[in-house]
């Protein structure tokens, strides 16, 4: 059932628009029919009370009174209307701001409206009735500044939202200007509770604009609006009250039709309403490094060859207590031409925003910071430009976890596929419709031509996976990188989705960085892996020699994932403790409190990541020695049973003492 329709099925809702529609009809009619009537000077019934002829009585010429409470319909409404299309005007400008200025000209513009909504409204609307003028002019000016800052915040929370969207994400990583990104993709998305705020808005603008009128500040004479009818009236209460209650209830209903009806969409349709340096070392394709003799590695490789590559890539964002708070923190890898690196961790480990990062998708107030940030040669910590948002668009594709906020709900698969082309290869719409058709057969969808023209929710959601992928490939992606592309998917979607991705792989040797917390998929897809634990990698190794894994903590991910062999009547490895908060990340080892290995040198230095002569790295005091009593038995690297067990205190003395009677 469309939401119109639910609206008149609801009695709040059909009464409130059959007022407010019965409102705009009059205020097209009344002057047309009644303005004679409504200016007729009658001086043998001057402030005369209600009669026949007279329902409401006459003023002091002798007007009939509903008459011209009949014909001010069009003036006040057309005012109200109109100073609440100047209110949503500028509220929208100063709401979009943050998104089209940037973040430091945006923090200023936002500081401004949260200054002018501390102000109550009538206070901004008498101070800008008194800067503009008396008069219907001032009024209106008034009145639709006074309603902006309002408007301004609700758009900005709106924009704020649906910025953050995936398939916003998608436009920007395409290369799409902020003024399209805002046009296409954000406005269409928010239209609906700006509509029912608006509706509410001209509501208060009815009354607020009858107030000003009233006081002498609105309409002059002799114009007149319900407003200045009121003020007339009053004068002659004690003679006459129709001619005061006739226009003060014209007032009350329209402005209780126009906010009322607002309130019964907002429900319906659910929308909420506001009333007013470290070098690293380079692994090629099947496992092959390159690594000088020096402690971690020097990532120099041959140009041509390396693809990405990141040193010293910090995020962070203000903490609450003033200083930053760091999820990533001194990440280093190289991706080589064709080869595919996994980075594999529990959730908050800093695998996502290291990709947003290498993306130059962190918005403010993040702070994204690295000695080096690479995509093909070109510096992506460089200034904004055009050429560098075409290579983005069309050499590295982003694919996001969850396919259905990875396209915008509001625009066909086609179009939005299509959107790259035309924007960055200068394709017509009728070539970047058919460049999206050929790239949605290429992901194995079934009747592209026909699925390129529904909407999102009517692909499933390994559909709009592959369509997300046809949209990075629209370009000539030297880069993909996938965001655990599998996680809402069933198993075996899922396998077809990571066939795709090395199916794409092999046949243009591309590039592939795969984020997950699944270790097996990793295992499958690639043919590195990044392991990253509280914003640090802390260990890199080829998957073909992942059994090998030397770090307690790339162990235990390893050891928890079960197999076929597992004992099922033993409970599963799990890995004690949680994972460190990227607000209280401990001095020295970050891991420390959960690996049975620690000792005092581990509470106190973190370890650096060092390689050795295969590349191998690894961040730990302890690597490769045995973390628990089955370790110590004859048990399978790959399958280790870690127990949370903890040396003496003894032991730990001789440790940071260097006794060696401890045990190494």
């Amino acid at each position: 059932m469309s939401s119109l329709s639910r609206i008149w099925r609801s009695p709040l809702g059909a009464t409130t628009a059959a007022l407010s529609l019965g409102v705009l009809v009059l205020a097209v009619v009344a002057p047309v029919l009644w303005s004679d009537r409504a200016s007729a000077i009658d001086t043998d019934h001057l402030l005369a009370g209600p009669s026949a002829d007279h329902w409401a009585g006459t003023d002091s010429l002798g007007r009939d009174i509903v008459f011209r409470t009949l014909v001010a319909t069009r003036l006040s409404v057309e005012l109200a209307l109109l100073s609440t299309a100047i209110g949503v005007v500028v509220g929208l400008v100063l709401g979009t701001a943050p998104l089209l200025l940037g973040k430091h000209l945006g923090r200023l513009v936002s500081a401004a409206v949260n200054i002018a909504v501390a102000f109550p409204g009538l206070l901004l609307a008498l101070f800008f009735a008194v800067v503009f003028g008396v008069g219907a002019t001032g009024a209106v000016l008034a009145i639709g500044l006074a309603g902006a800052p309002t408007f301004a915040r609700l758009a900005q929370t709106l924009v704020a939202g649906v910025a953050s969207r995936e398939y916003v994400a998608a436009a920007r990583i395409a290369g799409v200007g902020r003024v399209r990104v805002l046009l296409r993709h954000v406005l269409p998305n928010i239209a609906e509770p700006l509509v029912v705020n608006a509706t509410i808005g001209a509501g208060g603008a009815l009354l607020a604009f009858a107030g000003l009128s009233f006081l002498g500040l609105g309409v002059q004479a002799p114009a007149y609006d319900w407003g200045r009818l009121l003020y007339e009236g009053v004068g002659s209460l004690y003679v006459n009250a129709g001619a005061a209650l006739a226009p003060g209830a014209a007032v009350l209903l329209a402005g209780l039709a126009f906010n009322l009806f607002g309130e019964s969409v907002a429900k319906l349709v659910g929308v909420s309403t506001v009333v007013r340096q470290v070098p690293v070392a380079v692994a090629r394709p099947g496992g092959a490094v390159d690594v000088p003799d020096t402690e971690e590695g020097d990532g120099d490789a041959a140009p041509s060859d390396v693809v990405l590559d990141v040193r010293e890539l910090e995020v962070a964002f203000p903490g609450p207590d003033g200083r930053p708070v760091r999820p990533v923190r001194g990440v280093s890898f190289a991706v080589a031409r064709g080869e595919a690196v996994g980075i594999v961790g529990e959730s908050g480990s800093g695998k996502s925003l290291t990709a947003l990062a290498v993306s130059r998708l962190v918005d403010d107030p993040g702070r994204v910071t690295a000695e080096r940030i690479e995509l093909l040669g070109a510096d992506l910590q460089a200034r904004d430009t055009r050429a560098q948002r075409q290579l983005l668009g069309t050499s590295l594709a982003m694919v996001f976890q969850d396919p259905m906020s990875s396209f915008n709900p509001t625009r066909r698969i086609g179009g939005q596929v299509a959107e790259g082309a035309r924007h960055h290869q200068g394709l017509d719409r009728r070539a970047a419709r058919e460049r999206a058709v050929d790239r949605l057969r290429a992901v194995r969808i079934p009747e592209p031509e026909e699925r390129s023209r529904q909407y999102p929710h009517e692909f499933s959601g390994g559909m709009r996976q592959r369509a997300m992928i046809a949209m990075g490939l629209m370009g000539s992606p030297a880069l993909i990188v996938a965001d655990e592309p599998t996680t809402a998917l069933d198993v075996t979607v899922q396998q077809q989705v990571l066939d795709l991705l090395a199916a794409i792989r092999a046949a243009d040797d591309v590039a592939l960085v795969l984020i997950s917390h699944d270790v097996s998929v990793v295992r499958d897809v690639c043919d590195r892996v990044l392991v990253m634990y509280a914003g640090r990698i802390v260990e890199d190794l080829p998957v073909a020699r992942i059994d090998e894994a030397l770090h307690p903590y790339a162990r235990a991910l390893i050891a928890a994932v079960p197999d076929m062999d597992t004992d099922l009547e033993q409970p599963l490895a799990v890995i004690p403790g949680r994972p460190v908060a990227p607000a209280d990340v401990p001095p020295g080892c970050a891991y420390a409190d959960r690996c049975p290995l620690a000792s005092a040198r581990c509470r106190a230095e973190d370890p650096p990541l060092l390689a050795d002569a295969t590349g191998h790295r690894v961040a730990c005091w302890h690597a490769g020695e045995p973390s628990s009593r089955q370790e110590l038995a004859e048990i399978a690297p790959s399958r280790l049973k870690l127990e949370p067990t903890r040396r003496e205190e003894d032991q730990v003395s001789a440790d940071s003492t260097g006794s060696t009677g401890g045990r190494r």
